[in-house]
């Protein structure tokens, strides 16, 4: 019983922290050194060898302690302009108040759904996202994470179709689950844990002729699609913009052989490129798409998939259960989304992405212009950037640099060849000048 007496107490002690509303320098040296022993004896000490915020010798870390709108501060009190923006998680900033207060009213009420009786955020949410999803979409599932959305996109697509075969694209990103991983597009991750199942195939992201070529193979040896999916604009790829051709076409491949068509707007959703929906760009209605990331306000955590009717029987009909999840779509969850949703419509995020991306995607050019031994080009709509390099140790040095600068950025966690930039929609214009400042004193030095 000792053992627990001290997890007790020690319990009670991080409890204490948590709830103080400073932190002295005493403290926060303790916070940060404690912090990296955790990780590498109780989390994954790959996570503290891979941050270039450790410092050398490994005892202490940048440790993310608080944050408002695209600031945030470590426990030693230091300032960071976030860029890298939870990967898109943080379209709102951190610690949005609307969504935070939505949150905590709604915990005092209920956190956890009893299972039995009906709870109404779940519908409401539902609603909404009816509301604003394109075409005739109009029902939505609810979990807590991107990856668990493609699953459910893939379960329900297999059950509409009565086909178990689907075609990704090359480097796409679909999450780390067995069924997302299925469809991932990267090596790195899905050749560790082969098989997966079933026998999916893979095409280069917009090409959509690739895509026709490779269902007439598959129809003349008999091999059934139940769906495609891709990301309208791939994000860990480096903010890979296809042709403006490509959504269309694809959209007629699908329909013509009768396949689901499945967009991946887990990191592109709600406003991250300049348009609520990434496939607005193009006009394209998907069948079956997914949304997580950002719908939780950077509070809480909540993904949904979602499809039309005619869809959805396949989920109602004959085992209404036959996908079902214990803490996804949480009350708590579902005011923070129904926040999130709020504040995005009501500010037009959207048109402040597509406004702010455009500035500084053209700042970025000419920088890259001026640089042409570190940069090959810059790519993205929106918000969601991707500045792509002559090599992964010349990436590494900027992302590494800018970091020393105090801000964050993004890389791609296998390479470093293209760095990324997705700030919070509700960055200034100020904040995104000052990030140049810093990256242009970083570039001289590299």
């Amino acid at each position: 019983m000792s053992g627990y007496s001290d997890a007790a107490a020690y319990a009670e002690r991080w409890l204490g922290i948590i709830k103080s509303e400073t932190i002295d320098e005493a403290t926060a040296k303790v916070v940060s050194k404690e912090t990296v022993n955790n990780f590498v004896n109780h989390f994954n000490k790959g996570w503290v060898e891979y941050r270039k915020s450790v410092t050398e010798g490994g005892e202490y870390a940048g440790t993310e302690w608080s944050g408002s709108g695209a600031v945030f501060k470590d426990v030693f009190g230091n300032e960071y302009l976030d860029f890298l923006g939870g990967y898109g998680a943080m379209d709102l900033g951190w610690s949005h108040p609307e969504v935070v207060e939505a949150v905590r009213a709604q915990a005092g009420k209920s956190g956890i759904p009893t299972q039995e009786l009906m709870d109404p955020l779940r519908g409401v949410l539902a609603n909404l996202l009816a509301q604003i999803t394109p075409g005739d979409i109009d029902h939505a599932f609810f979990v807590s994470s991107g990856t668990e959305t493609i699953e459910g996109a893939l379960k329900i697509a297999k059950l509409y179709t009565g086909k178990s075969t689907f075609i990704s694209t090359v480097k796409a990103f679909h999450g780390k689950t067995q069924g997302s991983l299925s469809v991932m597009g990267k090596k790195d991750y899905r050749a560790p844990l082969a098989p997966f199942g079933s026998q999916n195939y893979f095409v280069p992201f917009g090409d959509a002729d690739a895509l026709e070529k490779q269902l007439e193979i598959l129809e003349a040896v008999g091999i059934e699609v139940a769906g495609f999916i891709a990301e309208p604009i791939q994000g860990e790829a480096g903010a890979r913009v296809p042709p403006d051709e490509y959504w269309p076409k694809v959209r007629e491949i699908c329909t013509k052989h009768g396949i689901l068509l499945i967009a991946d707007e887990v990191q592109t959703g709600l406003g991250r490129t300049g348009k609520l929906w990434g496939v607005e760009h193009w006009n394209v209605v998907p069948d079956i798409m997914c949304v997580a990331k950002s719908l939780g306000g950077g509070v809480l955590p909540i993904g949904a998939f979602m499809g039309n009717g005619r869809i959805w029987k396949a989920f109602e009909d004959p085992n209404p259960f036959i996908h079902t999840t214990t803490t996804g779509g949480n009350p708590m969850a579902c005011a923070a989304a129904i926040a999130t949703i709020n504040v995005t419509l009501r500010e037009k995020l959207w048109e402040r992405a597509a406004e702010l991306g455009d500035y500084f995607m053209g700042e970025l050019k000419k920088l890259a212009a001026e640089y042409p031994k570190i940069y090959k080009g810059i790519t993205g709509k929106g918000l969601l950037i991707g500045q792509h390099f002559q090599d992964a140790e010349v990436g590494y040095k900027v992302a590494a640099g800018l970091y020393h600068r105090k801000v964050l950025v993004a890389g791609t966690l296998i390479s470093a060849n293209t760095v990324r930039f997705e700030p919070p929609l509700v960055v200034k214009k100020e904040q995104i000048d000052e990030v140049l400042n810093r990256l242009k004193d970083t570039l001289k030095e590299v």
